[in-house]
């Protein structure tokens, strides 16, 4: 008889021992009554990502923690050849069009170049919307703008063909579902939003999410290009909204993505001086209200970070200190479009700690989920899942 099934018995003649040692010692006040056992709790199921991600975190230095939150940019074909020493051990490459190939078995062969260490693949990313916004050439599948007019489920179908084009490819992230609401087609976003409204964008971003399910989908720009005026690439668009408003109209979009399982939300560089008075990009407030009142767990990324310096405000002209800001506020990971200062980021990122201006845990927790991030997309997980439950059967 295996040990479970003798579980019951053993639990039944013990329970009678019990009673029959408690009436004894009620009829002999000098006889000893046997001791009482709470239950042992039940093992809790070891999470093996979760336990990687911990372990590998306690090895890492600072200087290997702050590489693992940037996401860069390498022109040209076969990037993989041009990465340079500065760069090596970033948590992750864009692709923009100058990095595609002319066939899609290239492109293929220069995604997986990209990713030295087995086990712990980078994320390789890239802005794959559909019509005005896309990288690889290929695609075809309805826009944003086609979708606006067509039932929402359209969108599911648009997006899983676009999620499995890149899937085959080596793309495990895409930016390209455009959570932003926009009424006039005058703003710079229109071409790109699923809705004039909250419930209409929304219910074809939750369908765009579930579609392509295969990739990483990221909802952008949080808290929403459609609510201020002017193109973040080269301003800061500015509202002064109310928050109560915001929650009614231009929230519903995000909160109906992050409901559908986007993992990524991109922060746009956006001024809601309602809420603060800070880009969302560097406002720890806009950061919480992702977190604790929409729920959302997993990757805070930042737009392009040179957008920011590109906007003519004077305050956001640094590159050094604007990743010091955002690591402040709460972002999981920094994304460059353009040229990046690793080795200065670092130094300025190491000496907030050091002098006690920038909390190292928030980067133990930002590296942490990343580590989550790459190891699941590694396939690692299943195979050690497979094996526990093995020795689980063999046990039982």
């Amino acid at each position: 008889m295996m040990i479970a099934r003798r579980i019951p018995a053993i639990a039944a003649a013990v329970a009678a021992t019990l009673v029959l040692a408690g009436c004894t010692a009620a009829a002999h006040p000098d006889v000893v009554p046997a001791p009482t056992f709470a239950p042992r709790p039940e093992a809790r199921p070891v999470d093996p990502i979760a336990q990687y991600a911990t372990d590998r975190l306690s090895t890492m230095s600072l200087r290997q923690k702050v590489l693992s939150m940037l996401m860069v940019h390498v022109p040209g074909e076969s990037p993989a050849e041009r990465v340079s020493s500065a760069l090596d051990g970033v948590g992750g490459f864009i692709l923009m069009g100058d990095n595609i190939p002319g066939s899609l078995g290239e492109l293929k062969a220069d995604t997986a170049a990209l990713s030295s260490e087995a086990g712990l693949p980078v994320l390789v990313a890239t802005d794959q919307e559909g019509g005005i916004v896309r990288r690889v050439p290929t695609d075809d599948a309805a826009s944003a703008l086609q979708l606006r007019s067509q039932a929402p489920d359209a969108a599911f179908e648009a997006f899983a063909q676009r999620g499995a084009l890149l899937e085959s490819v080596g793309v495990s992230v895409n930016f390209g579902i455009v959570a932003d609401i926009a009424s006039d087609s005058s703003s710079f976003i229109y071409e790109r939003s699923f809705g004039a409204t909250g419930a209409d964008a929304g219910a074809r971003v939750a369908e765009a999410v579930q579609g392509e399910s295969m990739v990483l989908s990221t909802l952008k720009h949080f808290p929403g290009h459609g609510a201020a005026a002017g193109d973040s690439h080269s301003s800061i668009p500015t509202t002064s909204l109310s928050f109560a408003d915001w929650e009614k109209t231009h929230a519903v979009p995000f909160e109906d993505g992050i409901e559908a399982g986007a993992p990524l939300v991109m922060f746009g560089h956006l001024k809601f001086t309602a809420v603060d008075e800070e880009p969302a990009t560097f406002s720890t407030r806009w950061h919480e209200i992702l977190r604790d009142d929409l729920g959302f767990d997993g990757i805070a990324i930042t737009d392009d970070m040179g957008m920011l310096e590109r906007s003519g405000v004077a305050e956001y002209s640094n590159q050094i200190s604007n990743a010091v800001r955002a690591i402040e506020a709460g972002n999981t990971m920094l994304l460059y479009v353009g040229a990046v200062d690793t080795e200065g980021i670092v130094a300025a990122v190491t000496e907030a700690v050091d002098e006690g201006e920038l909390d190292e845990a928030l980067i133990d927790d930002a590296a942490g989920r990343l580590l989550e991030l790459r190891r699941e997309l590694s396939g690692e997980t299943g195979r050690f899942v497979a094996c526990l439950a093995q020795c689980s059967a063999l046990v039982s």
